[in-house]
């Protein structure tokens, strides 16, 4: 298939071939589900994670390559989209109207390094929802001048998993840009709207009697002690978490709490079914992120890691079929 030139909008049939994406800081695979169930093909994957990799091959049956920072760009394939949940790290000048330069150092810089040469047509990117008060606003208004400067227009939006039939409080941003030259007019891109919850976290829960998941003596003193302090109605779907000797937080109302990558640092950081005495397993949180049944992911501390660090499927899935409506629409 020919390649598409950056100063073209494309030299092949769009309603003919799939459009084509790119993976970066790809994690254990959520945005390539959601890409994928729009019929988009992914043509490279990279993520710096080793055991991230390994899942990732486990699943998709090729492994990503390694740190973004060492990948030529000219090694990268031409894409039609670009994909990245890049992570947040701190921007040390970021706000002082530097432009392309105020990145150099952090994640984002290798983002735009790729779009400065590649010119995909659209972008996909993630977040944590502190990005948008990070520095007092600086580190996202910094983004979105450099996304500007790029020669893209955007749009961004802080959406919660809860809100997609997912019973789990996730906030996250997201962001879709399309290349000006489209001439798509931003507003046309709409965000998903709100959906009922459905799935319950009761019927996530299984009867797991494994005791690779047992909670210590020590852990449940600790959360019985402060479930009759806070005068706790223990239920079937009852969700400690930050479970400590000064502390502990409960869930009541179904639906779990943020899934994070500290799960995976050990201790009691993955939130404990109350009533069963045991922490959730790697496959109901993975079913709290909106991964399909036969996703496979080993047993242990790296998973619960690569978990947290995911995205939510659903919401990729929605976000993803307006984008490629509306380049299909448009070119």
């Amino acid at each position: 298939m020919p390649k598409t030139n950056k100063n073209q909008i494309s030299l092949w049939e769009i309603d003919e071939s799939p459009l084509k994406f790119i993976d970066l800081f790809c994690g254990i695979g959520g945005f390539r589900i959601g890409l994928q169930n729009q019929g988009c093909q992914c043509v490279f994957s990279s993520d710096i994670d080793i055991n991230v990799q390994k899942t990732y091959k486990e699943n998709f049956y090729e492994k990503p390559f390694g740190d973004i920072k060492k990948i030529d760009v000219k090694d990268i394939p031409d894409h039609d989209i670009l994909c990245a949940g890049f992570p947040c790290q701190s921007f040390s000048i970021a706000g002082k109207r530097l432009g392309f330069e105020d990145t150099r150092g952090t994640m984002f810089f290798e983002i735009a390094r790729i779009v400065k040469e590649k010119k995909p047509l659209a972008l996909f990117l993630e977040n944590v929802k502190g990005l948008t008060n990070h520095d007092k606003g600086k580190t996202l208004q910094t983004i979105l001048n450099i996304l500007n400067e790029l020669g893209y227009d955007y749009t961004y939006k802080v959406l919660n998993a809860k809100d997609f039939n997912i019973p789990q409080n996730r906030e996250r941003w997201y962001c879709v840009c399309f290349r000006k030259d489209l001439k798509i007019n931003i507003e046309d891109f709409k965000f998903p709207e709100k959906k009922e919850l459905k799935i319950k976290l009761k019927d996530i829960i299984s009867k797991n009697t494994q005791n690779d998941y047992k909670i210590t003596e020590k852990c449940e003193k600790n959360i019985l002690k402060f479930a009759k302090i806070k005068n706790i109605d223990i239920k079937e779907d009852t969700l400690a978490y930050e479970v400590r000797a000064s502390r502990c937080q409960f869930k009541t109302d179904g639906i779990a709490p943020c899934l994070a990558a500290k799960m995976g640092t050990g201790g009691n950081n993955v939130p404990v079914i109350v009533s069963q005495r045991r922490k959730l397993t790697e496959k109901e949180c993975l079913k709290l992120m909106g991964f399909p049944e036969n996703f496979k992911i080993k047993h242990g501390s790296q998973s619960y890691k690569q978990i947290g660090n995911s995205v939510c499927i659903p919401i990729v899935n929605e976000i993803a079929k307006e984008i490629v409506k509306l380049l299909k629409t448009s070119i």
